[in-house]
């Protein structure tokens, strides 16, 4: 039998930091992943990774009152603080692992200015911030004899007499369903963003952490929460990094006229996303957008720069859009992006289910709360992710396997997987499916809400659930077998979609990325709270949780 103290499942900058700490607090550690660990989604942060460095002039508490606020005063300023205290040192141990920053003409660290933030804290590799991270991570995880299960898919947690004791994987290569025995996990799966039809998000972000942990009683919090980036590509809804607004960028009408002023006269562009993204959204329905976008200049910048700095972007408006963002200005619009909630956990990864922890995108320890600061979440990523791992290695010095029956386990497990492979034809698709549940999600939970809306989709999605209970599985074989996956996948994504509407229909306020028109305050009186999702019978179960307030009073949220 596979067994190992701490297994760690997703193998982006939250799990390889987990895992790396883990190791080192003496865990036997290993590491589960559907990708090899560098294709994981950490890539695609481009922006970079913020700090308060006090030799700069800047503040931990600086850098934290600027996350609070940015969160609509929704996130829980305990652990706000927790991150912004640890942010520094998290910097300074990535650069000595070995990733090389931008250096400023002095040959200090540089930054840039990131959105909703008075400093430019934002510390960067050009626009490939997270794919650096990521790939001299990796290295350290190689370096510390970490075992890897590569393009392996969990499937199922194991509970015995009440006990998480490990998962059930599938192998990809080989098709065989495999037992891994632990005795602690830590979800680390990324967030749910493919649910949604566009998305900035890579093909493999389909919530896997979210559903497998909420099916086994973990409560998950501000579900509701989905952040719409303000610059996506024109049609294929690719990210445009807030990098470019960083380095100077504007937004631009038809008329070729800087629209933000009236909106954030102070920050303009480098206002908070969710405010940037309103904006945006209410410019096009006003008729002032083009082909329902608007325009990111950068023109200005000049081509030394956007070739130092911006040179991926670039690359990326030339082959997806054919413009060359030197010469002219780039269709864009707001694109769902990230999910702020997820997995409850404290400030150390622990869930309210014993053996269960999470860290990064999949996890909800709420430092973001109703909106993300931009570059937050390559922090966030790094500082809770090497908490989650200190603490299970600790928490399983002490503590036994749980004997369980890895035959008995592993034929259930084969039989459920052979049900679906063993589905009639009925001329329904996985891909049908999943694209309805895209399409109405877009529609009605995006940067704008209301009941009505919300209410289809909620529709929607019980009737894709029946549809899904009994949609085929075209590919019959055990190898590569990615029909599958797509199939187990489509799954998990239905449970996060639930969880997501029911939160969003149960919020009466607008605070953050929840922007319903039929409720466009902000109510603190009512709604300063959490909405905590547990999975009932029925379906989702909602209750509340208070937000934690240390130093920073709710205010009205102006930029």
């Amino acid at each position: 039998m596979l067994e190992h103290d701490v297994l760690v499942i997703g193998a982006g900058l939250a799990g390889m930091r987990a895992a790396i700490a883990a190791r080192s607090g003496g865990a036997d550690t290993a590491i589960i992943s559907k990708v090899h660990p560098v294709r994981s989604h950490s890539n695609a942060a481009q922006g970079g990774i913020n700090a308060a460095l006090t030799d700069r002039g800047d503040e931990w508490e600086e850098h934290a009152y600027d996350t609070v606020k940015g969160s609509d005063f929704l996130g829980d300023q305990d652990a706000i603080e927790v991150m912004c205290k640890s942010a520094g040192q998290a910097l300074i141990d990535m650069e000595h692992m070995g990733v090389t920053f931008n250096r400023d003409d002095e040959g200090r660290l540089g930054t840039r200015a990131f959105g909703g933030q008075r400093r430019a804290r934002t510390f960067f590799v050009g626009d490939f911030t997270g794919q650096a991270l990521l790939h001299v991570m990796f290295e350290q995880l190689v370096k510390s004899g970490i075992r890897s299960y590569e393009e392996w898919f969990v499937t199922s947690i194991i509970e015995e007499d009440g006990q998480v004791c490990g998962v059930t994987a599938l192998e990809i290569r080989t098709g065989q369903v495999h037992v891994i025995r632990a005795k602690a996990l830590i979800f680390c799966t990324g967030g749910v963003g493919r649910a949604f039809e566009p998305s900035t998000n890579a093909l493999i972000v389909t919530g896997d952490g979210q559903a497998l942990a909420y099916n086994s009683g973990a409560r998950l919090m501000d579900m509701e929460m989905v952040q719409y980036h303000p610059t996506t590509l024109a049609g294929s809804g690719v990210l445009i990094s807030e990098a470019a607004r960083g380095e100077g960028a504007y937004l631009l009408d038809k008329n070729g006229e800087r629209f933000m002023e009236a909106y954030a006269p102070n920050m303009m562009e480098l206002a908070s996303r969710d405010v940037v993204s309103r904006s945006e959204q209410t410019e096009i329905l006003n008729g002032n957008g083009v082909d329902g976008c608007v325009y990111l200049d950068c023109r200005h910048l000049g081509a030394d720069l956007i070739m130092e700095k911006l040179s991926q972007i670039r690359e990326i408006g030339i082959d997806l859009a054919g413009v060359d963002m030197i010469r002219d200005p780039i269709p864009i619009r707001p694109g769902m992006h990230y999910m702020m909630g997820g997995i409850k956990t404290d400030v150390d990864g622990l869930t309210n289910v014993p053996g269960i922890y999470a860290a990064g995108e999949c996890a909800c320890v709420s430092v973001h709360g109703g909106n993300r600061l931009g570059a937050n979440s390559l922090l966030d990523t790094i500082v809770f992710g090497q908490r989650a791992g200190d603490h299970a290695a600790a928490a399983t010095r002490s503590k036994e396997f749980v004997n369980l029956s890895e035959d008995g386990v592993r034929k259930k497990e084969e039989n459920r997987i052979q049900q679906m492979l063993d589905r009639p034809n009925n001329n329904d698709r996985v891909g049908s499916i999943r694209l309805g549940m895209g399409e109405s999600l877009n529609r009605n939970l995006a940067v704008y809400r209301n009941q009505s809306g919300m209410e289809e989709t909620i529709y929607d999605l019980r009737q894709l659930k029946e549809r899904y209970a009994h949609v085929p599985v075209d590919n019959k074989g055990s190898v590569f077998n990615t029909d599958l996956v797509f199939a187990l996948e489509l799954g998990f994504m239905l449970d996060c979609a639930e969880t997501i509407t029911s939160s969003a229909l149960e919020r009466k306020d607008s605070r953050g990325a929840q922007a319903r028109t039929d409720y466009p305050d902000r109510d603190d009186e009512n709604w300063m709270k959490h909405i905590v999702v547990n999975k009932g019978e029925e379906g989702p179960e909602l209750s509340y949780l208070p937000v934690s307030i240390t130093q920073w009073t709710p205010e009205e949220r102006k930029y």
